[in-house]
């Protein structure tokens, strides 16, 4: 895109007016105000120009969103303009990566070189970016700034309430290519093909266990430090898996979520319904030995 800047046009001076010693000075004539005339904008190439700004405070727009930017931005402006045309020009030399603004390729190379100038004061975590280390501090402050408009639920992070207000649109755009379930997010995605891929990536420092999800090795943990943090309300019963209080809750309630498709029997309990289902398949996996 050529810039071009415009000249400011100058009105002609009016013709100087010799007066004669002796006569009279000239009557004063008083100008009626003039109503101020709204500012007009004039198309400069590709660009559009405020015609009532001094030269160098012209505002320059961009022709696709109309964004402004000041005469000294000219600059900027071709810059935001590669958001319109998809130009990359800075490529990483380690990867190939493509980037519109050098000060992105700058960032993106601490990946290769490890380099993280920024540290949290208060548990020297470093970080790659100066933004990765604001979001971080707010697990120390409790800063929560992004807010979910149907429930009020608060975020530390824009993503992370992104991925929230999805429980409540029903959008998963993140399908498994073995068996097109679909998540909310990629997180849930990656721990779903582990299914898969049999990965057990967590293993127990206690016994040979591994585990697919972190948060099952910690609920497995609890076998060996006999930790119940999850108490019945209505009993002295507690429990080490949120899970199994739920499934306990039921014989307080009477719930029977699972039914059975052959019959019109109920059950509180998954396990209970596979055990009923052997009464229609005759199966018998137990046997004496």
């Amino acid at each position: 895109i050529k810039l071009t800047k415009p000249c400011r046009l100058t009105e002609p001076e009016p013709p100087q007016i010799k007066i004669e010693q002796g006569e009279p000075d000239p009557p004063q004539i008083k100008e009626e105000p003039k109503e101020q005339e709204p500012s007009q904008i004039k198309i400069v190439g590709n660009l559009f120009l405020n015609s009532k700004t001094e030269c160098d405070e012209r505002l320059y727009f961009c022709p696709e969103c109309g964004k402004s930017f000041g005469n000294w931005h000219k600059s900027v402006l071709k810059r935001h303009m590669r958001t319109h045309t998809g130009e990359k020009p800075f490529f990483c030399k380690e990867c190939d990566t493509a980037f519109s603004r050098l000060f992105h390729l700058k960032i993106h190379m601490r990946t290769h070189t490890g380099e993280k100038p920024f540290s949290c004061t208060e548990c020297s975590t470093t970080f790659s970016r100066a933004s990765s280390l604001k979001t971080h501090m707010r697990t120390h402050t409790g800063e929560k700034p992004f807010s979910c408009t149907e429930c009020g639920a608060s975020f530390s992070r824009v993503s992370s309430l992104k991925t929230h207000t999805r429980t409540h649109t029903g959008e998963k755009p993140f399908s498994c290519t073995e068996c097109e379930k679909g998540f909310s997010c990629v997180s849930h995605l990656k721990t779903h093909m582990r299914t898969h891929t049999g990965e057990k990536p967590f293993p127990c420092t206690e016994c040979c266990t591994s585990f697919s999800r972190v948060s099952s090795l910690k609920s497995h943990m609890r076998t060996h430090t006999r930790d119940k943090p999850f108490p019945c309300t209505k009993c002295v019963t507690s429990f080490s898996r949120v899970s199994s209080l739920k499934s306990h809750m039921r014989t307080h309630t009477g719930e029977k979520p699972f039914p059975c498709t052959e019959c019109c029997t109920s059950f509180s309990h998954v396990s209970y319904l596979k055990r009923h289902m052997r009464t229609h398949t005759e199966d018998k996996p137990f046997s004496c030995k």
